[in-house]
């Protein structure tokens, strides 16, 4: 029993020995990987950054800091816009107290009323998407953001709406403006696609891969600013009159 397990043995070696001998056939006797593979979507988000064509531009490795050795991670990346939708934002108070309480008070007080208010453009979900973000993806999602009318260019970081008017403000009241912004939502996600390799003599066939992450951005609706002014947000304004 101990010789024939020695003959196996060496037939084993001798299979092994001929394939390497062959140029590397045994290859194809190993694992191959799974287009399926699950990856996050900060994995996802860090292929993107460094695809080959970004939303149709080519890119090259010193986009993302990477070096000539490094390559790309993926052929092509491109935000696909899903939903739009506007919505109002939360209501905020937007001026100081403008009170009518003097005990002998008798007349309704005339008051001139400036008030202002400030909303966040929006940014992306991933690290690569935040504002500010060097060498990010930020200036892709900002030009699928700026296709809808009223936008706002997402490198300002903030726009603001205001004005001055002229309010009156009864006995035993006291005066503020709140304002309301009227904001927007994109949703979409980031689709990246690793082309299929067909293979050479050392190297196996792989099928095309794609993986998609989902992407939310939000931010003011701009009205257009007047004579070239920068855009200003677009909302409600209402004045709230409480008790002294």
């Amino acid at each position: 029993m101990a010789k024939r397990r020695l003959r196996n043995r060496k037939v084993r070696y001798v299979a092994i020995g001929a394939a390497l001998a062959t140029g590397g056939g045994i290859i194809a006797l190993l694992p191959t990987a799974d287009a399926a593979d699950a990856k996050t979507p900060d994995q996802i988000m860090t292929m993107c950054e460094r695809s080959a064509v970004v939303s149709g531009k080519q890119r090259s490795v010193s986009d993302f800091g990477g070096a000539f050795a490094d390559g790309f991670m993926a052929d092509n990346c491109d935000y696909v816009e899903t939903n739009f939708e506007t919505f109002d934002g939360p209501t905020e108070k937007a001026s100081v107290d403008f009170p009518n309480c003097e005990p002998n008070a008798a007349d309704p007080a005339k008051v001139s009323v400036t008030w202002t208010a400030t909303a966040a453009q929006g940014e992306g979900t991933y690290k690569a998407t935040q504002q500010g973000g060097g060498g990010g993806l930020f200036g892709f999602l900002s030009g699928s953001w700026l296709k809808h009318k009223g936008t706002l260019d997402m490198t300002v970081k903030s726009a603001t709406a205001g004005a001055t008017e002229q309010r009156e403000v009864p006995v035993g009241k006291v005066l503020h403006m709140e304002f309301t912004p009227k904001l927007q939502r994109m949703t979409g996600e980031w689709r990246v696609r690793v082309d299929a390799d067909p293979g050479s003599f050392a190297v196996n066939p792989s099928p095309e891969q794609n993986f998609a992450a989902p992407d939310v951005v939000e931010g003011p609706v701009i009205l257009p600013g007047a004579a070239g002014a920068p855009g200003v947000v677009d909302g409600t304004s209402r004045a709230v009159l409480e008790d002294c």
